[in-house]
């Protein structure tokens, strides 16, 4: 009888297989969900990540620059103990990257004089902040600053016991975070009083249904703040940002100011070299020279990011505070944040050529303004057609 070939049998996936498969599949599109509709909270963790890798690996650089340098004292001391010589070490054992200089500041029976301008250095800036993250209402601040005559309508104020340095258009971008604003102004009014700045408020509030654009709310409250006062200094603030130093300077400078260098959520360390973001400052001057924030950054994340690369292109070097003076504490979030804007980096690769078509030059909006006692409040419904960008 001839030999006849079995029909071959179909593959079939275990069936213990295909529900591993099914389940790695739907937790891998789980996760890429959350990563689009919580980018920040995503990004948070991964740089406290990054960001515990960084001290493990300083941690070890330390240990072992202290093991070298009692390895190297140990051999002199040998060495010279025999001829009573002084140790002289040929090499330097400072493996500090930077020196940091002692700022001096004034002492505290220092003279004002209402027509000299303010110092920088004052008396009344004493480091450390005592940080109060609790929750407080609008009324209760009102309240709190109603105490204080010379805080005028919409938050405007400036020293008379000297003549101010600067004065500071303080920039908010707003959604949503009626929480924070008051938590926010419990701290940073009575700090740049102490700093004997000209300032006053602006909350630029987004309204409709489109993703949140942080960068063409700080071009609109630019635009508005400068129909008030020839403000020379404009501080680019988030609203869960505080201060944990009044030595923080809230004055600008010839070149561009990163002033939230360290936050508590990325474990104060800089998330990465070109990092912009929470709270920037640039004169008046220089934000137009780069032709302010982009407009097309719809969503979460990138713009700060462009706002670097404009920057750089405008031939400006960005300056940090030194030590410990630029920590800030990050207020936490009772909701969700906005969704991840996932065109950002094909609009970073293209950041020169874009730089002079897609800023204050092409900028639309229509404003509902209000005043609050300690704010102007800027209400406007961005879309995109309202900046629209010629091709590039």
């Amino acid at each position: 009888m001839p030999w006849k070939r079995s029909p071959r049998r179909p593959w079939r996936l275990p069936r213990r297989s295909l529900v591993a498969a099914l389940f790695l599949f739907s937790l891998s599109s789980s996760f890429l969900y959350f990563v689009y509709v919580a980018p920040g909270i995503v990004n948070t963790y991964l740089f406290m990540m990054q960001a515990q890798g960084i001290m493990i690996r300083e941690n070890m650089r330390t240990i072992g620059a202290q093991v070298y340098e009692q390895v190297v004292r140990s051999a002199y001391a040998k060495r010279n103990s025999s001829g009573n010589e002084s140790a002289d070490y040929p090499l330097d054992l400072n493996h500090s990257e930077s020196v940091l200089q002692t700022t001096t500041f004034l002492p505290e029976d220092f003279t004002y004089f209402p027509d000299h301008t303010c110092p920088e250095r004052l008396p009344s800036m004493k480091g450390p902040i005592d940080v109060n993250m609790s929750e407080i209402t609008m009324e209760e601040i009102h309240q709190f600053f109603s105490q204080d005559p010379t805080i005028k309508l919409g938050g405007h104020w400036k020293p008379k016991d000297c003549l101010p340095r600067w004065k500071v258009a303080i920039l908010i971008p707003f959604r949503n975070r009626y929480e924070h604003l008051p938590v926010l102004f419990r701290h940073l009014i009575p700090m740049l009083q102490r700093q004997r700045l000209q300032f006053a408020f602006y909350v630029i509030e987004q309204a409709g249904n489109q993703p949140f654009n942080r960068a063409m709310l700080f071009n609109v409250g630019f635009r508005e703040a400068m129909k008030d006062l020839d403000w020379d200094c404009l501080i680019f603030h988030d609203v869960d940002h505080i201060p944990e130093n009044d030595r923080n300077y809230y004055g600008c400078g010839q070149m561009p100011r990163h002033f939230a260098a360290k936050l508590d959520k990325y474990m104060y360390l800089l998330p990465y070299n070109e990092f912009f973001g929470g709270v920037s400052g640039l004169t008046v001057e220089q934000f137009k020279k780069i032709n302010g924030f982009p407009n097309a950054f719809w969503g979460w994340g990138g713009e700060d990011d462009d706002l670097w690369n404009r920057v750089h292109y405008a031939g400006y070097l960005v300056t940090r505070p030194e030590g410990d003076t630029g920590k800030y504490k990050s207020i936490p979030h009772h909701h969700r944040g906005e969704v991840q804007f996932l065109g950002r980096y094909a609009l970073l690769r293209k950041s020169k050529e874009r730089q002079e078509l897609d800023g204050l030059n092409n900028l639309n909006y229509f404003p509902n303004i209000t005043y609050d006692a300690l704010y102007k409040n800027i209400t406007v419904n961005l879309t995109p057609e309202l900046a629209l960008v010629n091709e590039y």
